[in-house]
C-alpha cells in the first residue's frame, strides 16, 4: 500500500460520495421536505381539513365507503391529526391489486371533488422510491444509503481535527477551501443525525435488502413474522355470506378511553358486507418517539372485542425507536422542528461535497474545462439547485392548474419533472457562476411570489391565516419566504463574486485539503 490510511480512506470518502452523490442529494432533500408530509397535504388541499378525529369521523368514513365501494375486500380509513388534518380513505376494488384513495369534504362528507393532488405523499415516496416501479426505486436508495454510510464513517477517519473543523469557516479564501471548510462545518454539526438517519433508513427496509433470517424462521410466511415481531393482525377469511358491519362510532370511543393520548390514527376493515367482517384500530404515535404497533381487533358484525394485539418486547421497541426516529411522527414542534434543520443540514452537506469537488478540480485560467469537470458541473447544478426549483415548481402547478382536470395530480408531478429537465438543460449552455446565479433567481422567485399566489387562488392569504392563528397555512408561507430571502442572497453573492481562478496546488497540501 503507497498511500497510508487516511489517505487511502480520503479516496473511499471522496468517490463514495460523488458517484451516488446526486440521488442522495435528491433523497436526503425530499426527505426532509417529507417532515411535513401532513403540512404539505393539508396545504395543497386546504379546504378539506377537519379537526374531528373521533368517532363522528370513523362513521361518517364509513357511511362514505359503503356507498362508493360496498364491494371492496378491504377499506383503510386515516383520521385526521394535527400535523395532518384530512380524512383519507383507501379502498380496493374487488380484482385489483392497487388502492384508490381519496379525501373526505367535510362539509358534504362525501369523497372531494377537484383539487386531487399526491401532495406531500409524493415526496415521501420520491425519498425511498425515486419515482420508480417500487422494487427497483428502493434497491437504488438502498445502495446509495450503504455507500453513504461508508462516507460517513471514512469522513470520520479522514478528519484529524474533527473538533477543530467544527468552528472554521473561511469564505474569503479559495473556492475549494470555503467549499471544504462549509462542507466540514454542515457534517461535523449534524454527525450523530447524519449516522442515524443513515442507518435507520436502512433498516425501515431492511427484510427486503436481508431476508434471510427471516425465511430460516419463517420460511416464506411473512405475515406470521410481521404479527410476531411487530404485531401486526392477520385479516380473517371471508364467510361468504352477508352481514351487516356494526357501528363504528362506539368502537372508536372504546380505543380513545384505552389510548387517551395517542388517540386512533387508522381503521381498518376487512371483508366489509360479510358475515365474518373484521375491524381493527389502530393506535396513533402523537406523543411517542417510538412507533408501536398496537391494535385493537373487533368481530365487525357484533363489535365483540377479539384481540388487543402489540408487542412491547426488547427487540419489537428497539425496532419501534428505529422507525420512529427515521419517520419522525411525534408532534413534539421542537424536535420536529430539529430534526428538520438536520435534514437541511444533510442536504447541504452533500451538496457542498459535490461542488468541492469541481472546485478542487477546476483548471487554470486560460485553461478549458475538460468534458468530464463540465458533465459533472451540469449534474451538480441541475441537482444542487434543479431540484429545489422543480419542488417550488410543483406547489405552483398545484395552485395554477384547473381544479377539475383529469389526471391533475399527475400533471403537477409532469410539471416537477418538466421543470427539472429544463434546469438540466441550462446547465449544460450555462457553465459557471452566472448559471448558478441564474438558476438561484429563480428560484427565489418562485419562493418569494408563492404566498401571493397562494393568496390568489384562495382564501388562505398570510395576513388572513395569521390572524386566525392558522400556523399550518401561515407557515407554509413563511416558510416560502424564508427559502425567497436564502435564494436571493446566494443568488447576489454568485452574481457579484468573480469567477474562481485555481492555483497548483502541490501533493501535500492537496492531500492536507481532502483530510
Amino acid at each position: 500500500m503507497k498511500q497510508g490510511f487516511r489517505q487511502c480512506m480520503a479516496w473511499l470518502h471522496t468517490w463514495a460520495g460523488l458517484i451516488p452523490g446526486w440521488i442522495l442529494f435528491a433523497v436526503f432533500l425530499t426527505g426532509t421536505a417529507a417532515y411535513w408530509r401532513g403540512e404539505i397535504t393539508a396545504w395543497s388541499r386546504p379546504e378539506m381539513r377537519m379537526t374531528d378525529n373521533g368517532p363522528e369521523a370513523a362513521a361518517m368514513a364509513i357511511r362514505e365507503l359503503q356507498r362508493i365501494a360496498p364491494d371492496s375486500p378491504s377499506w383503510f380509513i386515516g383520521l385526521p391529526t394535527e400535523s395532518d388534518p384530512l380524512l383519507r380513505l383507501l379502498w380496493r376494488a374487488p380484482g385489483e391489486r392497487r388502492f384508490r384513495d381519496s379525501v373526505l369534504d367535510p362539509t358534504t362528507g362525501r369523497v372531494a371533488e377537484g383539487g386531487e393532488t399526491r401532495g406531500g405523499e409524493f415526496f415521501y415516496r420520491f425519498h425511498f422510491e425515486l419515482h420508480m416501479q417500487p422494487i427497483w426505486g428502493r434497491w437504488v436508495v438502498g445502495i446509495c444509503a450503504m455507500a453513504m454510510l461508508v462516507a460517513i464513517i471514512s469522513g470520520v477517519i479522514t478528519h484529524r481535527r474533527i473538533f477543530a473543523d467544527f468552528f472554521t469557516f473561511r469564505p474569503g479564501k479559495a473556492a475549494h477551501r470555503s467549499w471544504l471548510d462549509a462542507h466540514n462545518v454542515l457534517a461535523v454539526l449534524s454527525l450523530p443525525y447524519h449516522l442515524m438517519i443513515t442507518y435507520t433508513g436502512l433498516l425501515t427496509l431492511m427484510v427486503m435488502y436481508m431476508p434471510w433470517g427471516m425465511q430460516a424462521a419463517y420460511g416464506n410466511d411473512q405475515r406470521a413474522f410481521f404479527a410476531e415481531a411487530l404485531g401486526f393482525s392477520s385479516p380473517e377469511r371471508p364467510a361468504r355470506r352477508p352481514g351487516e358491519l356494526t357501528d363504528i362510532a362506539p368502537l372508536v370511543a372504546e380505543a380513545i378511553r384505552r389510548w387517551p393520548e395517542a388517540g386512533v390514527r387508522r381503521i381498518s376493515v376487512s371483508n366489509p358486507g360479510d358475515a365474518n367482517a373484521g375491524i381493527v384500530l389502530g393506535r396513533g404515535d402523537r406523543h411517542d418517539l417510538a412507533i408501536r404497533r398496537q391494535e385493537l381487533v373487533f368481530a365487525g358484525t357484533t363489535g365483540e372485542l377479539r384481540a388487543a394485539t402489540g408487542n412491547s418486547r426488547p427487540a419489537a421497541m428497539t425496532v419501534g425507536v428505529g422507525y420512529g426516529l427515521h419517520f419522525a411522527r411525534f408532534e413534539m414542534p421542537f424536535l420536529h422542528f430539529l430534526f428538520f434543520l438536520s435534514g437541511l443540514a444533510g442536504t447541504a452537506m452533500v451538496g457542498t461535497g459535490l461542488v468541492m469537488w469541481v472546485a478542487k478540480r477546476l483548471p487554470k485560467k486560460n485553461e478549458t474545462r475538460h468534458f468530464g469537470i463540465r458533465l459533472v458541473e451540469m449534474l451538480n447544478m441541475g441537482t444542487v439547485f434543479g431540484l429545489p426549483m422543480a419542488m417550488f415548481g410543483f406547489f405552483w402547478a398545484n395552485r395554477l392548474l384547473p381544479a377539475v382536470m383529469e389526471q391533475r395530480a399527475q400533471w403537477e408531478i409532469k410539471v416537477f419533472f418538466a421543470i427539472w429537465a429544463v434546469t438540466y438543460l441550462h446547465a449544460a449552455f450555462r457553465p459557471g457562476r452566472r448559471g448558478w446565479a441564474e438558476q438561484a433567481v429563480v428560484i427565489a422567485a418562485l419562493c418569494l411570489l408563492l404566498p401571493v399566489v397562494n393568496a390568489l387562488t384562495t382564501r388562505f392569504n398570510l395576513g388572513h391565516t395569521l390572524m386566525a392563528g392558522d400556523w399550518l397555512m401561515a407557515g407554509m408561507d413563511i416558510g416560502f419566504l424564508c427559502f425567497g430571502l436564502f435564494f436571493a442572497w446566494a443568488a447576489r453573492k454568485l452574481w457579484r463574486l468573480p469567477a474562481p481562478v485555481a492555483k497548483p496546488a502541490r501533493a501535500g497540501r492537496l492531500r492536507e485539503s481532502e483530510a
